[in-house]
């Protein structure tokens, strides 16, 4: 399996992004569709500059975009981001696998000699 290889750095900013559920959630809505900072800002209980700060951390994480239409800034959701970061996981839960099943077989093995 190819894993593009993202920097510590990188996958560092990608996790902590999507260590925040509204961030997640962000995320979430913005990849079926665009949504507005404001449209967004509706509907948490907190104020839109929290809001536009929670954007601004998917952005520099690469999961979102923004961008101005008119007077509104538009977020929508960067999925091809997302898919790097499922290879990541992919990858560390294939290593984990390959050692449970070599732990697995060791553990089979009969003892006596």
């Amino acid at each position: 399996m190819v894993v593009h290889q993202l920097s510590n750095a990188e996958v560092d900013r990608i996790f902590r992004a999507l260590a925040d559920a509204t961030r997640r959630d962000i995320v979430r809505r913005t990849l079926t569709g665009e949504a507005s900072v404001s449209e967004l800002a509706g509907d948490y209980d907190m104020s839109f500059a929290a809001v536009q700060k929670h954007v601004a951390t998917l952005e520099a994480a690469g999961l979102v975009t923004k961008y101005p239409r008119g007077r509104e800034r538009m977020v929508r959701g960067k999925p091809e981001n997302l898919r790097q970061v499922q290879q990541l996981l992919s990858h560390f839960e294939e290593l984990w696998r390959s050692r449970v099943g070599r732990l697995d077989a060791l553990l089979a093995e009969d003892p006596t000699p």
